[in-house]
């Protein structure tokens, strides 16, 4: 029963992912409708402020999807070197997959980015799902979840996931309003960065418990809490 909350967000998030997947590959005019409308709304908004595009611009940049695998990595290196090994091998395994699995469903989608008549930004390669916004929700996930166990405070535990929430949702934000991707897509690319993390935690979690570990909350304790606390050294 520990893991409901964890196996639930991979099951809820797997949906609005294969659903945006099926409209996008069917292309879905409605779906189609939207995205363009969307598009168009929030990108005359940045057009019109010159110093808010470059804002934005200059966030999509900083918080880019090198940028949490860098943070995740360090985050990994930190905890190897307290000596929470297998909650660090964890940590590489999932932005590893996220970034691979992305990679994958844009090559089989090969959706083409929007074309705006006055653009303020570029970006190469396919628009579904969305790279930035999958690394986000991935990456500050991650990080909130090897932060756990360090927070005793049920508030603190809560503001963790509130501002890695607000981080990825912004990042998402800026590559539409920038033009450089669909609403859909970066819907699709939260949803999908939550379903691995989620997936990972879950196998990580089954299989620590098969090891003798104490059975923990991971959205609430973290990944492997105990490691954390005294060290792991197996």
């Amino acid at each position: 029963m520990r893991l409901t909350f964890a196996v639930g967000a991979a099951v809820l998030f797997s949906v609005p992912f294969v659903l945006l997947l099926v409209l996008v590959l069917t292309s879905f005019k409605p779906l189609s409708d939207l995205d363009e409308s969307i598009a168009h709304w929030l990108h005359a908004y940045v057009l019109a402020d010159p110093d808010y595009a470059r804002l934005l611009s200059v966030w999509t940049e900083v918080l880019g999807p090198n940028t949490w695998r860098a943070l995740v990595v360090l985050a990994a290196a930190w905890a190897w070197f307290r000596g929470a090994r297998r909650p660090a091998i964890w940590a590489v395994v999932t932005i590893t997959a996220s970034g691979l699995l992305n990679l994958l469903v844009k090559e089989v989608v090969d959706r083409a980015r929007p074309v705006m008549p006055d653009p303020v930004s570029w970006a190469p390669g396919s628009s579904f799902p969305s790279g930035h916004s999958m690394a986000a929700a991935t990456g500050a996930s991650v990080l909130v979840l090897m932060l756990l166990p360090r927070l005793r405070d049920p508030a603190a535990r809560a503001s963790a996931w509130v501002v890695a929430a607000i981080l990825a949702l912004f990042v998402a934000y800026s590559r539409v309003a920038l033009g450089v991707h669909w609403f859909s897509d970066v819907v699709a690319g939260l949803a999908l960065g939550i379903v691995v993390t989620a997936a990972t935690t879950v196998a990580f979690e089954r299989w620590r418990r098969e090891e003798g570990r104490r059975p923990a909350e991971p959205h609430m304790e973290g990944v492997e809490p105990e490691a954390f606390s005294r060290g792991d050294r197996g």
